[in-house]
């Protein structure tokens, strides 16, 4: 009897090792493989193919439910089945996603910030800490009691933000630039008191020591079936995003040497590549929405994000 491929018994490992939760995960395979293909498809063929994540249908079934509640995805009957797609607000928040997943590992500074002065007469004690853990979310860190700041904030995103939690007249939203550069020390020393960067060096380095063997393979030429080829895809940008969602993205004046996240990127891209011929494969292979099978990928999908150039 042949042993099972070495790619294979990794996928199987690190399937074990993060076991995902279900509704993260179909966030994922949504974001990065059915979004590109469309956004839609059908139950079943969503259930078969989580089926090779690890999830049993009623897992998936349940998933679905939730993110149908949370606004994610919609269901549309169609006799007597139902195919489930992105909703609007879901492809907004995975347009968002996109931006820092595949966004281009030297990120352009000119040296301006932007500051949120939250107005603490105007909002309670809750509406604000609601308001700093959205912005935290952009990558806002909290430089003062009522005062975030982000030195490549995305403006419109910002603006977005507020006005969904109609609170645009409740901070004032301001630019400012750094004058004195000679105080690169102190500023690098304001970034550490405002950010996590020890944590979240700490949970890149973990990711890369996990998928360093992964590497190491593909490397060495082992050639991987479509199904392992999804299945580490899948994995590795799940592990990748559960650390970079935590990420302010900060220039790399502002960032210490070395920098893990620049290496995860850097090693995330490349697997990502290696793997993407048989993944695509494991997709159109398997699903289908109403039209018939998925649309192919749109070669500008990733590109226009500035990312991994698939």
């Amino acid at each position: 009897m042949n042993a099972k491929p070495r790619l294979s018994l990794l996928a199987d490992r690190l399937l074990g090792d993060l076991r995902p939760r279900a509704k993260s995960l179909i966030v994922t395979v949504y974001g990065d493989a059915i979004g590109p293909h469309g956004g839609t498809v059908w139950l079943g063929n969503l259930i078969g193919l989580m089926e090779g994540l690890g999830l049993s249908e009623r897992m998936v079934r349940t998933a679905v439910f939730r993110l149908i509640k949370d606004e994610w995805l919609q269901a549309t009957p169609i006799g007597r089945r139902s195919t489930y797609g992105l909703t609007e607000t879901g492809w907004r928040r995975f347009e968002a996603a996109y931006r820092r997943i595949y966004a281009p590992i030297d990120i352009a500074w000119d040296g301006d910030w932007h500051l949120v002065l939250i107005l603490a007469s105007s909002l309670s004690a809750e509406r604000r800490d609601e308001l700093k853990r959205e912005l935290a979310w952009q990558g806002f860190g909290q430089v003062g009691p009522n005062l975030l700041a982000h030195p490549n904030a995305d403006a419109q995103e910002l603006t977005a933000t507020l006005g969904q939690l109609k609170m645009i007249d409740d901070v004032v939203v301001m630019k400012s630039r750094h004058v004195r550069p000679s105080q690169g020390k102190a500023l690098k020393e304001l970034v550490r008191e405002s950010w996590d960067l020890d944590g979240l060096s700490k949970g890149y380095e973990g990711f890369l020591a996990r998928f360093k063997p992964v590497q190491e393979q593909l490397k060495m030429g082992e050639a991987t079936d479509p199904a392992t080829a999804f299945k580490l895809r899948m994995l590795m940008l799940h592990d990748f995003r559960r650390v970079l969602l935590r990420d302010p993205l900060l220039p790399g004046e502002l960032l210490p040497e070395k920098w893990a996240g620049s290496r995860a990127r850097q090693m995330c891209k490349d697997i990502y590549v290696r793997l993407h011929t048989g993944a695509e494969a494991q997709l159109m292979g398997g699903l289908a929405n109403a039209e018939g099978p998925l649309p192919p990928l749109h070669p500008s999908y990733f590109t226009r994000f500035g990312g991994f150039g698939i």
